[in-house]
Protein backbone atom coordinates (compact mmCIF):
# COMPACT_ATOMS: atom_id res chain seq x y z
CA UNK A 1 0.00 0.00 0.00
CA UNK A 2 1.05 4.18 -0.29
CA UNK A 3 2.55 3.54 3.37
CA UNK A 4 5.60 2.31 1.97
CA UNK A 5 6.56 4.89 -0.18
CA UNK A 6 6.74 7.12 2.61
CA UNK A 7 8.45 4.80 4.59
CA UNK A 8 11.26 4.88 2.19
CA UNK A 9 11.36 8.36 1.65
CA UNK A 10 12.64 7.78 5.04
CA UNK A 11 15.79 6.43 4.75
CA UNK A 12 16.56 10.45 3.00
CA UNK A 13 13.88 12.83 4.90
CA UNK A 14 14.08 12.97 7.93
CA UNK A 15 10.57 13.75 9.93
CA UNK A 16 7.92 15.89 8.50
CA UNK A 17 5.57 13.26 8.67
CA UNK A 18 2.73 15.54 7.92
CA UNK A 19 3.79 17.11 5.09
CA UNK A 20 4.93 13.54 3.57
CA UNK A 21 0.93 12.87 4.25
CA UNK A 22 0.05 15.05 2.19
CA UNK A 23 2.59 14.90 -0.63
CA UNK A 24 1.59 11.37 -0.71
CA UNK A 25 -2.43 12.35 -0.55
CA UNK A 26 -1.87 14.76 -3.64
CA UNK A 27 -0.07 12.34 -5.71
CA UNK A 28 -2.49 9.99 -5.17
CA UNK A 29 -5.64 12.17 -5.94
CA UNK A 30 -3.43 13.43 -9.04
CA UNK A 31 -3.23 16.97 -8.01
CA UNK A 32 0.31 19.28 -7.73
CA UNK A 33 1.92 20.58 -4.82
CA UNK A 34 3.31 24.64 -4.05
CA UNK A 35 5.63 24.58 -1.50
CA UNK A 36 6.64 28.38 0.36
CA UNK A 37 9.44 27.93 2.30
CA UNK A 38 13.15 28.74 2.60
CA UNK A 39 15.89 27.35 0.81
CA UNK A 40 17.88 24.40 2.14
CA UNK A 41 14.90 22.66 4.19
CA UNK A 42 14.85 19.11 1.87
CA UNK A 43 12.64 20.65 -0.84
CA UNK A 44 14.51 19.02 -3.47
CA UNK A 45 15.23 15.93 -1.81
CA UNK A 46 11.68 15.43 -1.12
CA UNK A 47 10.95 15.41 -4.60
CA UNK A 48 13.62 13.59 -5.88
CA UNK A 49 13.45 10.79 -3.29
CA UNK A 50 9.52 10.81 -4.00
CA UNK A 51 10.54 10.02 -8.43
CA UNK A 52 12.94 7.08 -6.88
CA UNK A 53 10.36 5.85 -4.48
CA UNK A 54 7.81 5.21 -7.52
CA UNK A 55 10.64 4.36 -10.10
CA UNK A 56 9.57 7.42 -12.19
CA UNK A 57 11.62 9.85 -14.04
CA UNK A 58 12.66 13.18 -11.99
CA UNK A 59 13.27 16.73 -13.53
CA UNK A 60 14.11 19.84 -12.51
CA UNK A 61 13.32 23.41 -14.00
CA UNK A 62 15.30 26.80 -12.16
CA UNK A 63 12.63 28.92 -12.80
CA UNK A 64 14.41 32.59 -13.74
CA UNK A 65 12.93 36.01 -15.92
CA UNK A 66 14.81 34.76 -18.98
CA UNK A 67 12.88 31.13 -19.12
CA UNK A 68 11.06 30.92 -22.26
CA UNK A 69 7.62 28.51 -22.15
CA UNK A 70 9.58 26.40 -24.83
CA UNK A 71 12.16 25.59 -22.19
CA UNK A 72 9.54 24.18 -20.18
CA UNK A 73 7.47 22.83 -22.85
CA UNK A 74 9.86 21.34 -25.56
CA UNK A 75 10.20 22.72 -29.57
CA UNK A 76 9.79 21.73 -32.76
CA UNK A 77 13.13 21.64 -34.51
CA UNK A 78 13.96 21.51 -38.33
CA UNK A 79 15.93 18.61 -39.68
CA UNK A 80 16.50 19.32 -43.41
CA UNK A 81 16.29 17.09 -45.69
CA UNK A 82 19.11 14.41 -46.81
CA UNK A 83 19.35 11.41 -49.21
CA UNK A 84 17.44 8.85 -47.44
CA UNK A 85 14.47 11.30 -46.47
CA UNK A 86 12.77 14.74 -46.88
CA UNK A 87 12.88 17.65 -44.55
CA UNK A 88 10.51 17.63 -41.37
CA UNK A 89 10.56 18.71 -37.97
CA UNK A 90 11.15 16.69 -34.86
CA UNK A 91 9.48 17.57 -31.35
CA UNK A 92 12.28 17.73 -28.72
CA UNK A 93 10.86 17.45 -25.35
CA UNK A 94 10.98 19.41 -22.56
CA UNK A 95 12.10 19.11 -19.24
CA UNK A 96 8.01 18.65 -18.43
CA UNK A 97 8.11 15.20 -19.51
CA UNK A 98 8.22 13.91 -16.24
CA UNK A 99 6.49 11.50 -13.72
CA UNK A 100 7.94 14.37 -10.97
CA UNK A 101 8.85 17.96 -12.09
CA UNK A 102 10.11 20.10 -9.58
CA UNK A 103 9.33 23.95 -10.66
CA UNK A 104 12.27 25.61 -8.39
CA UNK A 105 11.08 29.25 -7.89
CA UNK A 106 8.53 29.13 -9.96
CA UNK A 107 7.42 32.91 -9.31
CA UNK A 108 10.58 33.88 -10.29
CA UNK A 109 9.63 33.36 -14.07
CA UNK A 110 7.88 35.86 -16.46
CA UNK A 111 3.92 35.35 -16.54
CA UNK A 112 3.89 33.74 -19.89
CA UNK A 113 6.37 30.92 -18.91
CA UNK A 114 4.58 30.31 -15.41
CA UNK A 115 1.05 29.73 -17.81
CA UNK A 116 2.86 27.29 -19.71
CA UNK A 117 2.42 24.76 -17.06
CA UNK A 118 -0.86 25.11 -16.65
CA UNK A 119 -2.08 22.79 -19.71
CA UNK A 120 0.13 20.42 -18.51
CA UNK A 121 -1.01 20.35 -14.89
CA UNK A 122 -4.50 20.68 -16.18
CA UNK A 123 -5.21 18.30 -18.82
CA UNK A 124 -1.96 16.23 -18.34
CA UNK A 125 -0.60 17.12 -22.16
CA UNK A 126 1.66 19.85 -23.65
CA UNK A 127 0.47 21.31 -27.12
CA UNK A 128 3.32 22.92 -29.29
CA UNK A 129 2.80 24.54 -32.96
CA UNK A 130 -0.95 22.70 -32.46
CA UNK A 131 0.26 19.07 -31.98
CA UNK A 132 -0.74 17.64 -28.15
CA UNK A 133 1.77 15.40 -26.48
CA UNK A 134 0.64 13.48 -23.75
CA UNK A 135 2.71 13.46 -20.72
CA UNK A 136 3.97 10.40 -18.72
CA UNK A 137 1.52 8.69 -16.24
CA UNK A 138 1.81 9.60 -13.04
CA UNK A 139 2.76 13.52 -13.16
CA UNK A 140 3.08 15.12 -10.31
CA UNK A 141 4.81 19.10 -10.52
CA UNK A 142 6.04 19.91 -6.96
CA UNK A 143 6.52 24.10 -7.36
CA UNK A 144 8.82 26.11 -5.18
CA UNK A 145 8.59 29.63 -3.99
CA UNK A 146 10.56 32.00 -1.46
CA UNK A 147 8.09 33.56 0.52
CA UNK A 148 10.93 35.67 2.16
CA UNK A 149 12.40 37.11 -1.04
CA UNK A 150 10.25 39.34 -3.03
CA UNK A 151 12.94 41.26 -5.62
CA UNK A 152 12.33 39.89 -9.09
CA UNK A 153 9.82 37.68 -9.13
CA UNK A 154 6.36 37.35 -10.67
CA UNK A 155 3.33 36.40 -8.04
CA UNK A 156 1.39 33.60 -9.26
CA UNK A 157 -1.95 34.81 -10.32
CA UNK A 158 -5.13 33.41 -8.51
CA UNK A 159 -5.83 31.51 -11.49
CA UNK A 160 -2.58 29.19 -11.48
CA UNK A 161 -2.51 28.82 -7.43
CA UNK A 162 -6.09 27.30 -7.85
CA UNK A 163 -4.47 24.58 -9.86
CA UNK A 164 -2.27 23.22 -6.99
CA UNK A 165 -4.36 20.61 -4.84
CA UNK A 166 -1.94 21.38 -1.77
CA UNK A 167 0.17 24.69 -0.24
CA UNK A 168 2.47 23.40 2.06
CA UNK A 169 5.54 24.94 4.40
CA UNK A 170 8.17 22.04 5.39
CA UNK A 171 9.72 24.60 7.87
CA UNK A 172 12.91 24.50 9.93
CA UNK A 173 13.54 21.14 11.49
CA UNK A 174 13.12 19.87 15.16
CA UNK A 175 16.31 20.13 16.95
CA UNK A 176 16.65 16.65 17.52
CA UNK A 177 15.71 15.97 14.27
CA UNK A 178 18.90 18.70 12.86
CA UNK A 179 20.90 16.48 15.10
CA UNK A 180 19.95 13.48 13.71
CA UNK A 181 20.58 15.06 10.14
CA UNK A 182 24.20 15.79 11.14
CA UNK A 183 25.11 12.84 12.65
CA UNK A 184 24.03 11.04 9.06
CA UNK A 185 25.72 13.40 7.14
CA UNK A 186 29.42 13.09 9.78
CA UNK A 187 28.81 9.48 9.06
CA UNK A 188 27.74 8.90 5.51
CA UNK A 189 24.83 6.66 6.62
CA UNK A 190 24.26 4.09 4.11
CA UNK A 191 26.71 4.72 2.08
CA UNK A 192 25.50 8.14 1.25
CA UNK A 193 27.66 11.70 0.88
CA UNK A 194 26.51 14.48 2.72
CA UNK A 195 24.27 16.26 -0.19
CA UNK A 196 23.43 13.38 -1.43
CA UNK A 197 21.39 11.52 0.83
CA UNK A 198 18.68 10.93 -1.51
CA UNK A 199 21.29 8.46 -3.46
CA UNK A 200 19.90 5.70 -0.94
CA UNK A 201 16.54 5.83 -2.33
CA UNK A 202 15.16 2.68 -4.20
CA UNK A 203 12.49 1.66 -5.92
CA UNK A 204 9.42 0.49 -3.93
CA UNK A 205 6.45 0.85 -6.64
CA UNK A 206 6.25 1.03 -10.32
CA UNK A 207 4.54 4.05 -11.50
CA UNK A 208 1.92 1.40 -13.59
CA UNK A 209 0.62 0.44 -9.33
CA UNK A 210 0.85 3.98 -8.67
CA UNK A 211 -1.79 4.89 -11.61
CA UNK A 212 -3.59 1.81 -10.39
CA UNK A 213 -3.59 3.47 -6.58
CA UNK A 214 -4.67 6.36 -8.24
CA UNK A 215 -7.94 4.84 -9.82
CA UNK A 216 -8.91 3.11 -6.57
CA UNK A 217 -8.61 6.92 -4.87
CA UNK A 218 -11.99 7.47 -6.26
CA UNK A 219 -13.62 4.78 -4.99
CA UNK A 220 -13.01 5.73 -1.65
CA UNK A 221 -16.68 6.78 -0.50
CA UNK A 222 -18.02 10.06 0.99
CA UNK A 223 -20.81 9.73 2.86
CA UNK A 224 -23.41 12.53 1.24
CA UNK A 225 -23.68 14.24 4.90
CA UNK A 226 -19.64 15.39 4.23
CA UNK A 227 -20.41 16.73 0.64
CA UNK A 228 -23.16 18.44 1.94
CA UNK A 229 -20.87 19.94 4.66
CA UNK A 230 -18.02 20.92 1.94
CA UNK A 231 -20.43 22.77 0.13
CA UNK A 232 -22.25 24.77 3.00
CA UNK A 233 -18.19 25.71 3.62
CA UNK A 234 -17.67 26.73 0.30
CA UNK A 235 -20.99 29.12 0.24
CA UNK A 236 -19.69 30.54 3.67
CA UNK A 237 -16.74 31.70 2.06
CA UNK A 238 -18.41 33.07 -0.59
CA UNK A 239 -20.61 35.25 1.09
CA UNK A 240 -18.23 35.90 4.11
CA UNK A 241 -17.80 40.08 4.48
CA UNK A 242 -13.89 39.21 5.21
CA UNK A 243 -13.07 37.20 2.32
CA UNK A 244 -13.08 38.61 -1.00
CA UNK A 245 -12.83 35.59 -3.53
CA UNK A 246 -13.88 32.51 -2.10
CA UNK A 247 -13.74 28.95 -2.72
CA UNK A 248 -14.18 28.00 -6.58
CA UNK A 249 -16.07 24.77 -7.40
CA UNK A 250 -12.63 23.33 -8.02
CA UNK A 251 -11.58 23.70 -4.67
CA UNK A 252 -14.38 21.59 -3.75
CA UNK A 253 -13.79 18.92 -5.76
CA UNK A 254 -9.79 18.86 -4.70
CA UNK A 255 -10.88 19.19 -1.36
CA UNK A 256 -13.17 16.16 -1.31
CA UNK A 257 -10.23 14.39 -3.90
CA UNK A 258 -7.10 15.07 -1.14
CA UNK A 259 -9.92 14.15 1.82
CA UNK A 260 -10.21 10.31 -0.27
CA UNK A 261 -6.73 9.90 -0.88
CA UNK A 262 -5.59 10.88 2.91
CA UNK A 263 -8.37 8.37 4.03
CA UNK A 264 -6.93 5.74 1.56
CA UNK A 265 -2.96 6.73 2.69
CA UNK A 266 -4.90 5.86 5.96
CA UNK A 267 -5.80 2.18 4.50
CA UNK A 268 -9.34 3.43 4.73
CA UNK A 269 -12.17 2.76 2.21
CA UNK A 270 -14.32 5.84 3.57
CA UNK A 271 -13.74 10.03 4.60
CA UNK A 272 -14.32 10.65 7.81
CA UNK A 273 -14.98 14.01 9.30
CA UNK A 274 -10.99 14.31 10.57
CA UNK A 275 -10.01 13.52 7.17
CA UNK A 276 -11.61 17.06 6.03
CA UNK A 277 -9.83 18.79 8.97
CA UNK A 278 -6.53 17.49 8.78
CA UNK A 279 -6.54 18.81 5.02
CA UNK A 280 -8.53 21.79 5.20
CA UNK A 281 -5.81 23.92 5.84
CA UNK A 282 -3.17 22.47 2.97
CA UNK A 283 -6.08 22.47 0.08
CA UNK A 284 -8.02 25.57 1.10
CA UNK A 285 -6.02 28.47 2.40
CA UNK A 286 -4.02 29.68 -0.82
CA UNK A 287 -7.40 30.00 -2.58
CA UNK A 288 -9.13 32.34 -0.34
CA UNK A 289 -8.22 36.33 -0.91
CA UNK A 290 -8.70 37.99 2.52
CA UNK A 291 -10.24 41.75 1.76
CA UNK A 292 -7.59 44.39 2.50
CA UNK A 293 -9.26 45.91 5.78
CA UNK A 294 -9.06 42.53 7.19
CA UNK A 295 -5.72 40.91 6.19
CA UNK A 296 -3.22 43.18 8.43
CA UNK A 297 -5.38 42.23 12.04
CA UNK A 298 -6.66 38.44 11.15
CA UNK A 299 -4.17 36.36 9.00
CA UNK A 300 -5.62 34.49 6.24
CA UNK A 301 -4.92 30.87 8.47
CA UNK A 302 -6.71 32.38 11.50
CA UNK A 303 -9.47 33.46 9.60
CA UNK A 304 -10.29 29.82 8.31
CA UNK A 305 -9.70 28.77 11.66
CA UNK A 306 -12.71 30.19 12.97
CA UNK A 307 -14.60 29.53 9.70
CA UNK A 308 -13.90 26.01 10.35
CA UNK A 309 -14.65 26.06 14.06
CA UNK A 310 -18.20 27.86 13.57
CA UNK A 311 -19.32 25.35 10.84
CA UNK A 312 -20.50 22.14 12.60
CA UNK A 313 -19.21 18.93 10.93
CA UNK A 314 -21.21 16.05 10.75
CA UNK A 315 -20.49 13.14 13.12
Amino acid sequence: MPRRVISNMHQAIIGQDRALDLVMSALLAGGHILLDDVPGVGKTLMAKSLAQSIDGIFKRIQFSPDLMPSDVTGLNIYTPPSESQSGRFRFIQGPVFANVLLADEINRASPRTQASLLEAMEEGVVTVDGETHPLPKPFLVIATQNPVEFHGTFPLPEAQLDRFAVRLSLGYPAAEEEAELLRRSAAGAAGATPGHEGERIHPVVTPQELSAWQKDVRTVRVDPSLQAYIVQFANLTRNHPQITLGLSPRGSLTWQRIAQAYAYLQGRGFVTPDDLKTTAEAVLAHRLIVSGRSSGTQSKHALLDELLGSQPIPV
